[in-house]
């Protein structure tokens, strides 16, 4: 299978660029009042769809006014230990991700199915008095710098050599991701597929640092490798 490196065209690569300038905007134009939803061993990366399931009052609430206003909301996780204060306001991470609620299906009972789009990393930094069921926040929006490097080119390599021990429908994927982000994006996408604790999963979105945090998903990749079979030589016919 062919994979172009560019990852497409650039009529392609403008409008993608195009509508993360529209989309961040959106976040920063909320991010003085930024409705959130705090959820336990859960974390959003940019770049990523969530679908989630909204049964609580309070959060059938926030998705209805997001739906009815701006469609922006932020993930984030509750600080481990206080998962059992989940019906509360417990304390949450300070990075969390903002995102769009692509896609909505409101259920009997005033539920909802939705896809949030996550967008950018936000830093929290007060909540909010309460003016509604849900909970408030004042962030900072944090953008990556670039980043063109050897930790970028090591990572894609580690996914490359990782895909020849998968299953054909998970490495068609997983290379697709490696080829066509690049930067900080090349390290969410890939923390998101493949990084499954919830714990490591949060280090990887606080990190601002974008050769730090590629160097941290290469090492979740390392130890992916060191526990999958190696791929097996081909046979002469």
């Amino acid at each position: 299978m062919d994979y172009s490196k560019d990852g497409g065209s650039a009529t392609e690569h403008s409008g993608v660029a195009s509508r993360l300038v529209t989309l961040l905007d959106s976040v920063r134009a909320a991010s003085p009042a930024l409705k959130v939803f705090p959820l336990p061993q859960v974390v959003l990366f940019p770049g990523t769809a969530l679908p989630l399931h909204v049964f609580e009052p309070r959060y059938r609430a926030l998705v209805h006014d997001c739906l009815a206003t701006d469609q922006v909301m932020a993930l984030v996780q509750i600080r481990p230990g206080f998962e059992d204060q989940a019906p509360g306001r417990p304390p949450v991470q300070e990075m969390g991700c903002a995102g769009l609620i692509v896609a909505s299906e409101e259920l009997e009972g005033g539920k909802f199915n939705i896809v949030l789009q996550g967008v950018v990393r936000v830093r929290l930094l007060e909540e909010l008095p309460s003016r509604n069921p849900y909970r408030e926040v004042r962030v900072e929006v944090v953008e990556d710098a670039p980043y063109r490097g050897m930790a970028e080119e090591l990572l894609q390599q580690a996914v490359l050599e990782v895909s020849h021990r998968l299953p054909p429908e998970a490495a068609g994927g997983l290379v697709q991701l490696a080829v066509q982000n690049r930067g900080g994006a090349l390290a969410d996408v890939l923390g998101a597929a493949l990084v499954l604790d919830p714990e490591r999963r949060q280090h990887i979105l606080a990190e601002r640092n974008v050769q730090f945090r590629l160097q941290m998903v290469l090492s979740e990749v390392g130890g992916l490798m060191a526990k999958l079979a190696p791929a097996k030589p081909m046979m002469p016919s």
